[in-house]
């Protein structure tokens, strides 16, 4: 695994000499390239100016702010770079906190962190007992590809997991999603779906993450290969009937009962 970064963590006078990774794992992810169906060739893209058609290049183009509906202002290559954050290879943590305290909608990136150098391990390793033991996680600022970012840190196994957090004007409220009203629940059915939840309920660990669409468009990639013919599958549609809530739950915890035993 190679590292994407290499500077400190740095609270108070303690320097950690560090080392960042990506936890994402990107090659087994399916992308597509457009091609011309005429000569098989690849299709690429042209810069043009919506105003007079003209086809531009790199140096004919500047970045804009549109403040208002078709009104810009134009930012030039060395008014960006003098608002540009220089990196300080340094992660200042600038508070701990109850990792419960951060709601999931701020998580964005997820990194690893591991030391940079085998002086740094009891270092690395006393900072990662600490955040285990209290029970907290760091809160600090990373300044990568030009960008402030505010991450939090947390203990996982010997390493440090590392997640990015979006900053709170990135987050829509929840109050905007429409028809957020209390309905109203009745004793009965509430216990059945209890009921149903509990027949359904796994470790986390034997939950079933295959990736079905995956799985499928690489067995249509490789038939493809193979030069074998593609034969689609349809069902029948059928209209949507209407069933009683509670006849619903109650089928719903007989089968959910049956796939336990099964299992």
């Amino acid at each position: 695994m190679r590292s994407i970064w290499k500077g400190h963590i740095r609270f108070s006078l303690v320097t950690i000499p560090i080392q960042v990774f990506s936890a994402v794992e990107s090659k087994g992810n399916i992308s597509f390239r457009q091609i011309h169906k005429e000569d098989n060739g690849r299709v690429g893209y042209k810069k043009v100016c919506k105003e007079c058609e003209q086809t531009l290049s790199k140096g004919d183009i500047v970045k804009g702010f549109e403040y208002e509906p078709d009104q810009y202002v134009l930012l030039s290559e060395d008014e960006l770079d003098a608002v540009r954050l220089e990196s300080t290879r340094a992660i200042d943590i600038e508070a701990f906190v109850n990792i419960d305290e951060v709601h999931p909608s701020r998580f964005e990136a997820v990194y690893y962190l591991g030391p940079s150098a085998k002086a740094a391990i009891d270092t690395f390793s006393l900072f990662c007992e600490t955040l285990r033991s209290t029970g907290k996680a760091g809160i600090g600022r990373l300044i990568l590809r030009d960008r402030e970012d505010v991450v939090l840190i947390t203990p996982h196994k010997n390493a440090l997991i590392m997640y990015k957090l979006r900053y709170p004007y990135e987050i829509r409220s929840v109050e905007d999603v429409p028809d957020l009203k209390e309905g109203a629940v009745e004793e009965s059915q509430l216990k059945l779906a209890k009921t149903l939840v509990d027949s359904l309920s796994m470790p986390f660990a034997k939950v079933d993450f295959e990736d079905r669409y995956r799985d499928a468009l690489m067995e249509l990639v490789e038939q493809k290969i193979a030069g074998k013919e593609i034969v689609k599958i349809t069902e029948e549609g059928e209209e949507e009937e209407v069933v009683d809530i509670m006849d619903a739950l109650k089928k719903s915890i007989e089968e959910a009962k049956k796939l336990k035993k099964a299992g």
